[in-house]
């Protein structure tokens, strides 16, 4: 058995995968669930198998956490992976150089639309789970979607439609798509960018879709090493694209900004005089090259991993700002806090539209951000435990936009079990806490699932 000093970052702490399935009833609930929390809380994240090590956190088979919440209980906990070909051993590029898109590891996020539960990873097609984590197979829009979808689709709240993208190794590298709000894929568009990047999120307005074409990009050299085959590359430049939602438009109006790297948006929308406002976790080249080597990822030349190149000082990811004017075809960008920060999180009945809050983990904590007031709040977690991506679930009779709750999944440094943090997401106070009877890894991204009907 390794010796635990010698694992990757991401084997070790509370990065650590569980080597089994589990199911618990009756969890032990600290303080009072809301009774407005009737549904299930699921989270998608990393896990490889037993002795098994893919070579970058990214790359782990996909495991789903669920919880069950009713009638101010905890029902149940499970964990399952997600069963795809990919965790049958069958390889994701096959002998003739072709993708398998049903072979990915579909760790990364986990929505509902349309009633159907799917398990998302950018590389493939998604995979629909039950309600209860059990894999049903590979789901591909009845035939409609020919590439892979990404991890973070975007859910109008006033359509009800689902706006997602594919990014590929090949031309078209990158794909938009339209979902409506029953589950039909009727809308598939080319859109043109020059290579393939590592696009991971993107953003709609009400009236337009944001493309993030940034300096991160396929390195054919690094394919088959193990591990994810993406590197800074400056010479690709950085940009931020808008494309009108109108049906059929492919049009894209590029703004030159800052080199830079974005995992996660935030928000975007448009303001009062017609410029789009665009939330989100930047990235500089310091910052990405310290993250991506703690992950397992290639630095590229100029340096030794993790070791930030002449001129560039050690820095972080923080939450940022582009505005951009469709008018002048200018772009301002600034910070909006100074914090650490990842996994933003927002009250989705506002996605696409001007919002206040927005929340994200930073350190040991979680942070609430207030953007009218350009302040913020940190809700710190105790000893060795760390916040996941805190999941807004608004109040049922809330008025207010942050009249809700926050979901956390914590994990462990020391390998004890994990919990369900409940937060009052207007206070950032403690509302309760879940117990569970086992770890649970550090992950990605989760979805909160409300239904009704008791517990069960």
């Amino acid at each position: 058995m390794s010796d635990e000093t010698t694992l990757p970052l991401y084997l070790r702490g509370r990065f650590a995968p569980v080597p089994e399935e589990h199911s618990a009833a009756d969890l032990t609930v600290r303080g009072s669930l809301p009774p407005d929390l009737d549904g299930r809380y699921l989270r998608n994240g990393p896990n490889p198998l037993p002795g098994e090590d893919k070579g970058h956190w990214f790359t782990g088979s996909g495991m789903l956490h669920g919880i069950r919440l009713g009638r101010g209980r905890a029902a149940w906990y499970r964990n399952r992976w997600v069963r795809t070909r990919e965790l049958e051993g069958h390889p994701f590029v096959r002998r003739d150089f072709t993708i398998d898109l049903t072979a990915t590891p579909a760790n990364t996020h986990v929505i509902r639309h349309a009633g159907v539960v799917l398990a998302l990873c950018e590389v493939g097609l998604p995979h629909w789970v039950t309600p209860s984590l059990e894999t049903v197979g590979p789901y591909d829009f009845a035939g409609r979607l020919k590439t892979a979808m990404t991890a973070h689709p975007k859910e109008d709240p006033a359509t009800g439609e689902l706006h997602l993208f594919g990014a590929g190794f090949a031309p078209p590298y990158l794909t938009y798509h339209r979902v409506t709000a029953e589950g039909l894929l009727l809308d598939s568009r080319p859109i043109d960018v020059p290579g393939p990047t590592m696009m991971h999120d993107f953003a709609i307005t009400e009236h337009h879709i944001v493309w993030m074409d940034l300096p991160v990009v396929f390195d054919p050299a690094l394919a088959g090493r193990g591990g994810m085959p993406y590197r800074w590359d400056e010479a690709y430049g950085a940009r931020l694209g808008l494309m009108s939602r109108t049906a059929g438009s492919t049009d894209v109006r590029w703004y030159e900004v800052d080199p830079c790297y974005v995992f996660h948006v935030g928000n975007a929308y448009e303001d009062a005089q017609g410029r789009i406002v665009l939330d989100a976790v930047r990235y500089d080249h310091a910052g990405f090259r310290n993250a991506w080597s703690d992950l397992g990822g290639s630095t590229g030349p100029g340096g030794p991993a993790g070791v930030p190149e002449p001129g560039h000082p050690q820095s972080h990811a923080v939450l940022h700002r582009w505005t951009l004017d469709p008018v002048t075809g200018r772009v301002t960008e600034s910070p909006l806090d100074d914090r650490d920060a990842e996994f933003p999180t927002h009250n989705e009945t506002r996605t696409g539209r001007p919002n206040r809050y927005l929340y994200t983990v930073s350190g040991d904590g979680i942070v609430k951000h207030d953007l009218t007031c350009r302040t913020s709040h940190l809700y710190e977690t105790p000893g060795a435990r760390h916040a996941g991506e805190a999941v807004f679930v608004p109040a049922a009779d809330g008025k207010g936009e942050d009249e809700g709750w926050l979901l956390s999944l914590i994990s462990n440094d020391d390998g004890e079990a994990g919990e369900l943090l409940v937060l009052d997401a207007a206070e950032l106070s403690v509302q309760a806490v879940v117990e569970l009877p086992y770890p649970v890894p550090s992950g990605f991204h989760g979805s909160w699932l409300p239904e009704p009907g008791p517990a069960a």
